[in-house]
């Protein structure tokens, strides 16, 4: 494939180019495959995310907050009760987990071994291995796919979300959540605040999507997109002065913050207000992550 296009950055011998061809920006060079296998299966949560599941569990109460008002989406969008889920890259599993809480029969793909056991021990039903054409026909039909933070770790977006359309049934619902980089609010942090730009990190994320070309995306894969929304923009902090880069105790103060305001609005019967906020955010580009669920269609 011809990948061209301007270049937005260069970290530690890697462009980031708006590609022609692509329809969005991504790494040049784009690491192999081969490369990726060892870090996923091995590498990812024990040396990249070492205090993932313990920050996890201690955050459950929120994520389970997270996760009701997606399965509740999911079955506003549903024609008809006792669906089938399949989580792919399903990590620790809690977001299955809540599912079948509610009723759902799911199913986790996930290459790391150490998240699989994990998930397993809470009676989880997961397939080791990478979501591909060769593993697919193995997994059945699905009411709805979930792939957050997925799409910019892979080589080839487009090939995976044509075997998710494929693992749908008619009228299905996709749902996929990735970072929200080169926002507004990153912009502004890069070009005038002196910020490096921190969100390009070769070579774990190798897309980067904007409202715009996710849909895009989302579209030529043969779905229609019925919602999009986006999550709380934790930049914010960066823009009012809290830099939380490279600095852990105060990452993990704002994010404490966020999740008390959330949590906060939820308690006050205000989720509603919430998610109208979070949706006029998203349609004016900003938030830390691009929510979007798309209907199977064709």
């Amino acid at each position: 494939q011809d990948h061209a296009g301007e270049i937005c950055d260069s970290v530690k011998g890697f462009d980031v180019i708006d590609c022609q061809h692509c329809g969005f920006k991504h790494l040049l060079p784009i690491p192999s495959p081969e490369a990726l296998e060892q870090v996923y299966r091995h590498e990812y949560y024990s040396v990249e995310k070492p205090l993932y599941l313990e920050r996890y569990r201690e955050d459950l109460p929120w994520w389970n907050q997270v996760y009701d008002e997606r399965y509740d989406l999911f079955e506003d969008l549903l024609a008809e009760e006792g669906q089938r889920i399949l989580d792919v890259g399903s990590g620790p599993g809690y977001f299955l987990l809540r599912g079948k809480e509610r009723g759902w029969q799911t199913l986790g793909i996930e290459p790391s071994a150490q998240s699989a056991a994990h998930s397993r021990e809470m009676g989880l039903e997961i397939v080791e291995e990478f979501l591909g054409p060769q593993t697919a026909p193995q997994l059945g039909a699905f009411d709805v796919v979930h792939l957050s933070q997925v799409l910019e770790h892979i080589p080839d977006p487009k090939g995976l979300l044509d075997v998710v359309h494929d693992l749908l049934r008619a009228d299905g619902l996709v749902c996929v959540v990735v970072p929200n980089d080169y926002n507004p609010f990153q912009i502004a942090l890069r070009d005038t605040c002196g910020f490096e730009p921190w969100w390009v990190a070769p070579p774990h994320h190798i897309n980067f999507f904007d409202f715009d070309s996710l849909t895009d995306l989302m579209t030529r894969s043969g779905f229609e997109v019925v919602r999009r929304d986006t999550t709380f923009p934790i930049d914010l902090f960066l823009l009012m002065g809290e830099n939380y880069v490279g600095n852990d105790e105060l990452g993990r103060s704002c994010h404490a913050r966020r999740k008390a305001l959330e949590m906060n609005l939820e308690r006050a019967g205000m989720r509603s207000l919430k998610q109208k906020l979070y949706q006029a955010m998203a349609d004016l580009g900003l938030g830390r992550e691009v929510v979007l669920i798309g209907r199977k269609t064709g």
